[in-house]
């Protein structure tokens, strides 16, 4: 095997051949284990980051590494055209931890997302879609169109028409939804604005007024669901239940999947021929999908999310130039000072720095804000860790 390319060689060969739409931090990963990155000139970085949300079981984790080894030796797909064993009983599994309904598998929580749009208006034709203002739904027309951001729509306007964005507040939900409403599509914590947790009554309001007027309730788990929040579904810990929830990131550790999953009223809502994917529900990523249930379903493993979540944020309050630590189970931004911010720039900016400087990886969603999504099992001298490392970036000017 020839050696691994450098961090020179390639920045030199992207800057030819990759199209630029992302900032890439000066770091070159080779491999992970567990909690930690290693790159390719020695460095071993913590991980706090999981890919965005997406390896909460930390890197090369053995039970999904034997879950893709066993099925790439057995069939990597055929079609969705006929029956297999993997995907149906994920969709089993997925429905039974939920809502009780139907399951569609798509590729990404982008695409899961447009499954709902559609789910929501072939159950209500023509009916509006109501968002909230901060809410990040993903990239894609549809998806976009429901995610109010000028930053990320304004450029690629018009887009689709029939959604309307309110304030996350009581009032706001119900004064805008009505008969015309096909469906509320929502997250509980809104993860690309800063982990901003949307309070109980806002949520509650949503589910009355969807229940008065026919439309579906939808809860956006793409982030926040997995047991990020300490349940294994965000919408079990606000006593409120939707009427479908879509899901990606953590499902498989890495690999790309998405689903819609329904309650059981919406069953027979989406014919055949509605929607598809060509590689939606392959068998190799429904079976690390899989083995990623079972480690999180193992008794004691989602208190075991709560109480690290619990010991992280007792550890960054501690510290000098932390405002505010927001968020539920190991789904948390760090609110700096003015004063931090002043001295450090940005979060983004500061987030560079840990990175590069300190081998801890968070990010910036905000000017403010520092994210952590650390992989679920983290242990408790890594989050010791974490905070040291943290805190150390912090003090360093």
């Amino acid at each position: 095997m020839s050696d691994p390319l450098t961090l020179a060689e390639l920045e030199e060969i992207e800057s030819r051949h990759v199209l630029q739409n992302y900032a890439r931090l000066p770091v070159a990963v080779a491999s992970g284990a567990d909690v930690w990155l290693h790159t390719v000139d020695g460095r071993r970085v913590l991980d706090l980051l999981c890919g965005l949300g997406v390896t909460s079981l930390g890197h090369a984790h053995p039970a999904v590494t034997m879950a893709i080894q066993e099925q790439a030796g057995t069939l990597l797909h055929t079609s969705n055209l006929v029956h297999l064993e993997a995907p149906t009983r994920l969709a089993q599994r997925l429905s039974l931890s939920s809502l009780g309904g139907g399951v569609l598998f798509q590729n990404s929580g982008a695409e899961a997302n447009e499954a709902a749009i559609k789910l929501a208006r072939r159950h209500k034709r023509g009916g509006e879609i109501v968002s909230l203002f901060k809410g990040f739904h993903g990239r894609t027309y549809g998806a976009l169109s429901a995610t109010p951001q000028e930053a990320k729509q304004e450029p690629f306007a018009p887009l689709v028409g029939g959604f309307r964005a309110v304030p996350p507040t009581p009032d706001a939900v119900r004064d805008a939804v009505g008969e015309g409403t096909a469906a509320v599509l929502l997250e509980t914590v809104q993860g690309e604005s800063g982990v901003l947790p949307i309070p109980d009554d806002v949520l509650l309001a949503a589910r009355e007024a969807c229940d008065e007027h026919g439309a579906l309730l939808i809860v956006d788990e793409v982030q926040s669901g997995m047991g990020r929040t300490g349940t294994m579904w965000s919408y079990q810990g606000t006593g409120v239940t939707p009427d479908a929830i879509t899901v990606a990131k953590a499902l498989a550790n890495g690999l790309p999947i998405g689903a819609l999953v329904t309650a059981p009223h919406l069953y027979d809502v989406l014919q055949p021929g509605d929607h598809g994917s060509t590689f939606a529900g392959n068998p190799l990523v429904c079976a690390a999908a899989l083995s990623v249930l079972d480690v999180m379903e193992a008794p004691g493993f989602l208190e075991g999310v709560t109480a690290a979540g619990a010991r992280f944020r007792a550890g960054l309050e501690a510290l000098e130039d932390v405002a505010d630590v927001r968020g539920r189970g190991l789904m948390l931004a760090v609110e700096l000072t003015p004063e931090a911010v002043e001295r450090h720039g940005s979060a983004g900016e500061l987030a560079g720095r840990l990175v590069t400087e300190h081998d801890v990886w968070v990010n910036g969603p905000t000017p403010s804000a520092l994210r952590l999504l650390p992989p679920l099992t983290i242990g408790d001298a890594q989050v010791d860790e974490g905070v040291a490392r943290i805190a150390a970036g912090l003090a360093a000017r």
